[in-house]
């Protein structure tokens, strides 16, 4: 595989949802971290595609990311089965993805775009599940099936490539 192009990247998150973000462990930092994401996608022209799972039952998407690109609603734990996310989707992005519960709609939205021949980048500091032996095995399984595994400062320093980039002083203020 090859470095990510920040022209062809779109940042996907997946239900960070108010009622569900107190149980996932480790879930303010994996919020911090998709925040990073969110503002460096902001900055460098990245589109931002997000979902909510049962908004009625789990909330709306934490403020924290609220707003950072349109959503889809969606009842199924794999967003590949709403029409409005595929239609969010160009054919050629690479897909970052951040959300949780990785194990449920994280996983299984991934293995969907996988089928997909898309080229899947799950960024696991940004994703999260209630349990982390949950969390272990959806990376261990997207993995298995080629997913490929970065991290929030992986994919903000590829995105950027050098430091001469315009963007540099204010992407790497967001990681320290």
């Amino acid at each position: 595989m090859t470095l990510l192009k920040v022209e062809r990247a779109r940042l996907v998150i997946i239900d960070f949802q108010a009622r569900l973000m107190p149980v996932i462990h480790d879930g303010p930092r994996m919020v911090a971290n998709a925040r990073r994401l969110v503002e460096a996608a902001a900055l460098l022209d990245v589109p931002v595609v997000m979902t909510e799972q049962n908004p009625v039952g789990l909330g709306s998407t934490v403020p924290e990311l609220s707003g950072a690109g349109p959503v889809v609603t969606k009842m199924s734990f794999d967003a590949c089965a709403e029409p409005a996310f595929l239609g969010a989707l160009e054919e050629d992005e690479e897909l970052i993805v951040c959300g949780c519960e990785a194990h449920v709609c994280v996983g299984q939205t991934v293995l969907g775009l996988l089928t997909q021949w898309r080229r899947v980048l799950v960024v696991q500091d940004a994703i999260g599940s209630r349990a982390p032996e949950n969390k272990e095995a959806a990376i261990r399984r997207m993995s298995a099936h080629g997913a490929e595994m970065v991290t929030t400062e992986m994919v903000l320093f590829e995105w950027l490539r050098t430091a001469e980039h315009p963007q540099f002083r204010a992407v790497s203020k967001l990681i320290k």
